[in-house]
């Protein structure tokens, strides 16, 4: 056998050039690149688990991704940390696609029809993390769209602007980029990312968290949506839970309004989960999640890396329960009673989301039941750390020692007006039966 560096001759005793072995070329910057950095993201997670489970998981989280789509503000997430909880806060639009399944579960996915955004939410985190606001906008409201792109054509000519229309029409207008657009000129707020949800990521986000718990006042019977719950306190998920959220027909006064108070119960208690079952300590939990929402959802491109979306969900998980605050966007009929527009007292919260201020919902505000919605039980609220006693090795000063930051004390809750809907995380409040 030849040693190393020894060469080889052939018959005649001439000497032949070693072979030297080639590889292939390394493929080029470009989607290979944004594979590499979406699966070494995935790994740095889920870093604590199994090697074998982390290979497969990143790999798989990798091909799950679906296609984005762009907003125009979302430069602003560029500075945004790629471990731990994010920097400032974040405007994020949030908008439940009609969008009919290839499976014809919920109807025929060819029907033509235009794709309509019957629920848009803005979640709102605020700049130091203390409190979440999540607004949402009743399907109906009539609302002016100025110029957006065209989500076909994004180099040509803007969409026109349009007033008047039903916000739920904006979506198959011009994308959810003509969404955010309409909300930003609506609130006054900057929105710089969000994502579509269809019928299928809906269930599967709700069975990714292990299901989620909710109460029901008395029996509720829709056969519109298939949500059939007796009274009490049930575990849902899969496509239990896409009706519990989709019910109109079946809640309150049988209203788009019922059916928002009844997405703010089932959004109220996922937060409590989240924050009671330590989610993003979990390895696997955080996978599933992950998983349920790049292969379910079309992100702006900026939450397409895994961990983005990581750092964005624990700039919440330590907020105070009673903090987030669930809102109905308020709204009233027209003079001649034909449309749904915005109430005056939309002005206030307007104002609220762009001075940032933490806002908390009149406990006597005016539609709470009419719209679906009962008094549960308190969540349980968690014991405060005891302090330990001071010892004469260290000394309580009596005074801030000079040079040192004294924490701010946090503002007192603007109190939203009477007409404004909603409820915190910290409330349970159960779902009551259409009686009409």
């Amino acid at each position: 056998m030849s040693e190393i560096g020894e060469q080889h001759r052939d018959a005649a005793g001439s000497a032949v050039p070693p072979v030297v072995p080639r590889h292939g070329r390394l493929p080029k910057q470009g989607a290979a690149a944004t594979y590499l950095k979406l699966a070494a993201s995935v790994v740095a997670v889920l870093a604590v688990s199994a090697a074998s489970v982390v290979a497969y998981a990143a790999v798989d989280l990798v091909q799950s991704v679906k296609p984005g789509t762009e907003l125009a503000s979302e430069h602003l997430l560029d500075d945004v940390p790629d471990i731990g909880a994010m920097d400032g806060g974040l405007n994020f639009l949030l908008v439940g696609s009609d969008k009919r399944p290839e499976s014809g579960a919920f109807g025929d996915p060819e029907e033509e029809s235009a794709e309509l955004n019957d629920v848009t939410m803005l979640l709102h985190i605020a700049q130091d993390h203390s409190h979440v606001e999540v607004v949402s906008f009743p399907r109906d409201m009539i609302v002016p769209v100025p110029e957006c792109p065209n989500p076909d054509d994004p180099d040509g000519d803007p969409l026109p602007a349009m007033s008047g229309v039903k916000i739920n029409t904006v979506l198959g207008h011009g994308g959810i980029g003509c969404v955010a657009e309409a909300v930003e000129q609506l609130t006054g707020v900057t929105i710089p990312v969000g994502g579509i949800v269809e019928f299928d990521g809906v269930a599967a986000l709700s069975t990714a968290v292990g299901g989620v718990e909710v109460c029901v006042a008395e029996r509720i019977d829709d056969d519109y949506s298939g949500l059939h719950l007796d009274a009490g306190t049930h575990t849902i998920s899969g496509y239990d839970a896409l009706a519990f959220l989709r019910s109109r027909h079946g809640v309150g006064d049988g209203s788009d309004l019922g059916r928002i108070s009844n997405q703010q119960i089932f959004l109220a208690s996922l937060m409590r989960t989240l924050q009671a079952d330590g989610t993003l300590s979990d390895p696997a939990k955080l996978y599933s999640i992950a998983k349920a929402v790049t292969s379910n959802m079309s992100l702006s491109p900026a939450l397409q890396d895994p961990v983005k979306l990581v750092s964005i969900a624990r700039a919440m998980q330590d907020v105070d329960l009673s903090k987030v605050v669930f809102i109905q966007y308020p709204t009233v009929y027209s003079d001649d009673g034909t449309a749904v527009v915005p109430a005056e007292s939309a002005a206030q919260l307007n104002a609220d989301l762009q001075a940032d201020a933490t806002v908390t919902v009149d406990p006597n505000a005016t539609g709470s039941t009419e719209f679906g919605t009962a008094p549960g039980e308190a969540a349980p609220a968690e014991p405060a750390p005891a302090e330990p006693a001071p010892t004469e090795a260290e000394p309580v000063p009596a005074e801030p020692v000079p040079g040192t930051e004294v924490p701010a004390t946090p503002d007192t809750p603007v109190v939203l007006p009477g007409d404004i809907t909603g409820q915190s995380g910290a409330e349970v409040r159960c779902s009551t039966a259409n009686e009409g």
